[in-house]
């Protein structure tokens, strides 16, 4: 019998108030997974008005307390972290050898924070002998928190794991397309101490649960990871409630490879710079600059490495899995036609990969093109797939003008090894994150964010932290 997920409010399980559901597939096999729980906008005022009841015991707590709280919900993560993982690759599609260690990775984010918990403390500011000056750093109160379908349990914890340690109680919407894990945790956070109310869960889409939690007049506060479009349409929203936001967009990330880099090192990380996660990350250096000296080498294996990369969602890691969902595959194949009729070279992929427990699936083949200009749609737009595009380039400035071109400014990767010319060009790329003979580091302690469309705001680090309080200032005259 198919297992049913209803909405998690005030401390427990609570059917929809419609009485609708839908179904989650599996991307691996098409098999149904689970019926989750259509939430509409009565459910996120439900949801909303248990998280606004509570915000001050939540916000009140001893810090120390609320820290001790987040640390016990990490411990039960990585207690549950095999089947945690077992779900997220059931409804998303994450290869099974993966998926438990990115459970015990989202663990950290409430261990880190939760150790954080009890350092947020105010300032003073020397005036004069009369006045007193000093700010207090306050959370915002409800915290709406809107995730992707690509990192479920991740994406959650990254955002959720800061807005509770500075104080903040949570309505999180995640994506219909990989609810389970984010309802799981909700669970094992009431089991870890966290107060009813203090984090909720409403699924469903955009338009029934989504634009309900970003327009309620109680949520003081939106924390959003998904497209470009809807980043912009929270923003308006924003704009008229003075509401602040952190958007984290997307990006189409350059990966420069220098001709003194050691090849290696660097084919197999840029090569997993864009499959990793089958593409699905939004930090993806997709865009793979190639010095000239060295680009039929690089592209020959590199392509060579991608052609023989393996792909299942069963097998050992590392290994390809499927696309999480049937319209981003539909999108990922139409990317691939509009290359051909544009004129690219497909060096290898392109296509839906086939054959012994693949057929059923999602599975779209590494892909890289060659024979690129600026104008085409695989190298302007974000694919989100397993999909690269190499470009030569002559010289360091060249590289730069290359790296720079695009609406985007999430990541970007540079491989040499000349420092000074890997810290010169680094100050001068457009991006959020840099990083130097490597790629897709998960520091939790490193701030994440991007430029341009990318985003606004910080996620990770003492900086996603700052994000979630709002600061008050206190001046007083002694008389």
């Amino acid at each position: 019998m198919t297992q049913q997920y209803e909405l998690y409010i005030d401390g427990k399980f609570t059917p929809p108030e419609a009485g609708q559901y839908f179904d989650s597939f599996s991307p691996a096999t098409g098999t149904l997974v689970a019926r989750v729980a259509q939430g509409n906008a009565k459910d996120v005022d439900l949801a909303v008005q248990s998280a606004f009841a509570a915000k001050r015991v939540w916000a009140e707590m001893n810090p120390l307390e609320r820290g001790k709280i987040l640390r016990k919900l990490a411990d039960l993560l990585v207690q549950n972290a095999a089947y945690l993982g077992k779900l997220e690759s059931e409804e998303m599609g994450m290869p099974s050898s993966l998926s438990p260690m990115i459970v015990v990775e989202s663990a950290k984010f409430f261990d880190y924070y939760g150790g954080l918990a009890a350092s947020i403390h105010g300032d003073t500011i020397p005036i004069n002998p009369q006045i007193f000056c000093y700010n207090l750093y306050e959370p915002y109160g409800v915290v709406g928190i809107i995730t992707p379908w690509n990192g479920p349990l991740n994406q959650a914890a990254r955002s959720l794991a800061p807005a509770l340690a500075a104080g903040n109680t949570v309505v999180l919407k995640p994506s219909e397309f990989s609810s389970l894990t984010a309802l799981e945790m909700a669970r094992l956070a009431t089991e870890a101490g966290i107060p009813n109310g203090v984090f909720n869960v409403v699924t469903g889409d955009g338009v029934n649960a989504g634009a309900p939690l970003v327009t309620h007049p109680l949520v003081r506060k939106i924390s959003f990871t998904g497209s470009v479009k809807t980043g912009q349409a929270i923003g308006a929203i924003a704009a008229q409630k003075i509401m602040p936001v952190t958007l984290e967009l997307g990006g189409k990330s350059p990966n420069i490879v220098f001709e003194d880099a050691k090849l290696d090192a660097a084919v197999p990380m840029v090569l997993m710079g864009f499959i990793l996660n089958s593409g699905q990350i939004c930090t993806s250096g997709t865009r793979i600059l190639v010095q000239r000296t060295i680009f039929d080498v690089f592209a020959a294996k590199i392509a060579a490495a991608a052609a023989s990369f393996p792909i299942g969602r069963d097998r050992p890691f590392p290994t390809l899995g499927p696309i999480a969902n049937k319209p981003q595959f539909e999108k990922i194949l139409g990317f691939f036609e509009s290359a051909r009729q544009e004129g690219a070279t497909c060096l290898t992929g392109g296509e839906r990969a086939s054959g012994e427990g693949l057929d059923q699936g999602l599975y779209i083949k590494p892909t890289l093109f060659t024979n690129v200009t600026p104008d085409m749609k695989v190298v302007r737009e974000e694919i989100f797939g397993p999909v690269g595009v190499l470009i030569p380039f002559d010289s360091e400035e060249e590289a730069i003008r290359i790296a720079n071109d695009t609406e985007y400014g999430l990541a970007s990767g540079i491989w040499t090894q000349d420092a000074s010319r890997a810290h010169r060009v680094a100050s001068r790329l457009e991006a959020g994150t840099v990083y130097i003979n490597t790629y897709h580091e998960r520091a939790i302690e490193a701030p994440m964010g991007g430029y341009k469309k990318s985003g606004i705001g910080r996620e990770k680090g003492m900086a996603a932290l700052h994000d979630y309080l709002q600061l008050k200032n206190v001046t007083m005259k002694l008389i």
